[in-house]
């Protein structure tokens, strides 16, 4: 196979690659097209649909429940940021210099409380 040295690459091989680029394209969206993949099931308008969050998400809209309208900052911001800074100073808090968790039963126990409330209310939320 000869190699024909005069072609340039600006004119002519660029030219012959966007054309060749342009038709892989027009296939690929032409398949795309013809077979498009099921992408769920069709949309009933008929029945009122309610949307949920996340799993992550519930147990703060099950507090939106509990706290609506104008006091939904105090459910969704102030009672979660509570918690948290409550996790992270609590090995702060502690008193004792053991570190068996039987001596430190203030700093667990808080901890369980808080995590079984966000479990209760997502299954709450779910209910």
């Amino acid at each position: 196979m000869k190699l024909n040295r005069d072609k340039k690459f600006y004119p002519d091989y660029l030219f012959e690659i966007l054309v060749v680029c342009l038709v892989v394209l027009e296939v690929v969206l032409v398949l795309s097209y013809l077979f498009a993949p099921h992408t769920g099931r069709p949309v009933d308008f008929s029945r009122n649909f309610m949307p949920l969050p996340e799993w992550y998400f519930l147990s703060l809209y099950q507090l939106l429940k509990y706290f609506p309208g104008k006091t939904a900052f105090i459910g969704v911001v102030v009672i979660p940021c509570a918690a948290l800074y409550l996790m992270f100073a609590l090995p702060f808090m502690e008193k004792t210099e053991s570190r068996r968790l039987r001596d430190r039963i203030s700093s667990a126990s808080v901890a369980a409380f808080l995590l079984l409330s966000v479990m209760i209310l997502t299954i709450l939320s779910i209910i």
